[in-house]
């Protein structure tokens, strides 16, 4: 499976659980930690603990299962890591405080891309 479709479900399966402000932001040759950061949030933890899940449940469907994973009990900052795609589900508080966005942008990330969606 390539990288770009692991994004794409990864996406999809924020849609679908109606993620926050999904970004992706391309983190090549900045580090060697991974390619990408996915970044979304939810405004609950029960909803935080449902895109982890979806994402999770999506790419397991197709073979790819996280190689880590960290903060399930906590349902505040979970963590999956895919390898090449870190996916960073947020509560909303927890982002806005950590605000990773700004520090990986103020590296010289200029290849982000927002995935935009509307709080219900």
């Amino acid at each position: 499976m390539t990288v770009q479709e692991k994004l794409d479900i990864i996406i999809k399966s924020c849609e679908s659980k109606k993620g926050i402000d999904t970004k992706v932001l391309d983190i090549r040759g900045m580090t060697s930690i991974a390619d990408y950061f996915v970044i979304v949030s939810g405004n609950s933890s029960a909803q935080v603990d449902a895109l982890a899940r979806e994402i999770d449940e999506k790419l397991s469907e197709q073979g790819e299962e996280p190689i880590h994973s960290e903060g399930k009990n906590s349902s505040r900052w979970i963590i999956l890591d895919f390898s090449d795609i870190i996916v960073h589900v947020f509560h909303k508080d927890e982002r806005e405080y950590y605000n990773l966005e700004r520090l990986w942008e103020d590296n010289g990330n200029k290849e982000n891309h927002d995935h935009e969606n509307e709080e219900e």
